[in-house]
């Protein structure tokens, strides 16, 4: 079904030359046509456009109704008769550039809320967006077209670039954050460090975290996600990097450019990701590794020494996917040999 109006207001409609265009495709046919909205091959009709990327639904493809569908060139020639085929190099890409452009993300609608406070010397961009009982604290800087959500905390001496967007319920400390940033709903970034030295009665003593976070520009934290600032450095995440919801970021972690981290992954203080790492649900990674750039961190991994660039793991303790699966197999015979004889 097509987007609901209610909660994803729609910018059309567009002509067939502009959507080839959004998606970096070319198409056959005339360019003026008129399409709505997007939606799935299964339910999409003659006025919106739809994708296929997966082989698997070809069969929904012959059946379509859809006036124009983002497709490779592969498969251009399966189109039923009425539908425009878009053909481009990565259709999930393309349709994902088609789909902002029927929903473009909201842009901000200046003016402070009269419930939300803001601290002495704030300075908040007249082009922003402050939303109820938000809180800016003092000394803070709200760059131009940030949209600070309902509830929100924005803490003393933060930085926020252009076009930032902190959704309702997150709050952030001890950072500066470039242009694009989003924190979705109750992200939690800045607060303390789980730093702490023992006494020799048994008890505990907190370290100061005396460190920053930085993110760099079009960084996303996902809800109910967790980034620690530094202890005595900075926690630093590099611009276009990503956290799914409920990840956790210990002090002085650094990651790359374009790092992936998905939901329930937690990674210790002080270890480093190169550019382009990915780390799957739920995978575990101890403090002061390294981990190379382009490494993929499997699901439920538990990463206790360093990984090599380009290297897939998984498993815990993490081991190259081909050995782990090698092991895997071997256990399975040994298994079923042992149930014979039984």
């Amino acid at each position: 079904m097509a987007a609901d109006p209610r909660f994803f207001p729609g910018a059309g409609p567009q002509r067939l030359a502009a959507i080839a265009a959004a998606a970096g495709g070319r198409c056959e046919g005339d360019g003026e046509r008129l399409f709505i909205g997007v939606g799935p091959l299964q339910t999409a009709g003659p006025e919106e456009v739809s994708f296929l990327d997966n082989r698997r639904y070809l069969p929904q493809l012959r059946e379509t109704r859809a006036g124009a569908v983002v497709m490779a060139q592969g498969l251009a020639d399966q189109v039923p008769e009425g539908t425009v085929a878009i053909v481009v190099p990565a259709p999930y890409l393309g349709f994902a550039r088609v789909a902002a452009l029927f929903h473009p993300a909201p842009a901000a609608t200046p003016g402070i809320h009269p419930t939300a406070v803001i601290g002495p010397g704030a300075t908040v961009s007249p082009e922003a967006e402050i939303g109820p009982y938000a809180v800016i604290g003092a000394g803070a800087e709200i760059g131009p077209g940030c949209i600070i959500g309902p509830h929100a905390a924005i803490g003393a001496g933060c930085v926020l670039g252009p076009r930032c967007r902190i959704h309702a319920h997150a709050s952030l400390s001890h950072a500066i954050l470039g242009e694009g940033v989003v924190l979705h709903p109750g992200a939690r970034v800045g607060q303390e460090g789980f730093g702490f030295a023992p006494t020799p009665d048994g008890r505990f003593e907190t370290m100061p975290q005396l460190g920053r976070v930085i993110l760099g520009d079009h960084v996303e934290i996902g809800a109910n996600a967790c980034v620690d600032r530094g202890s005595q450095g900075d926690t630093v995440l590099g611009a276009g990097t990503r956290l799914d919801n409920l990840v956790q970021i210990g002090h002085n972690v650094r990651t790359g450019r374009g790092c992936i981290v998905v939901g329930q992954a937690g990674i210790s203080g002080s270890t480093v990701l190169g550019d382009y790492v990915q780390v799957a649900a739920q995978a575990g990674l101890t403090g002061h590794l390294q981990i190379g750039t382009q490494a993929r961190i499997g699901a439920q991994a538990g990463v206790m020494n360093d990984v090599a660039a380009k290297s897939d793991v998984i498993g815990s303790p993490a081991m190259p996917v081909r050995e782990f699966w090698r092991m895997t197999a071997r256990m399975k015979r040994l298994g079923e040999k042992q149930g014979k004889t039984e």
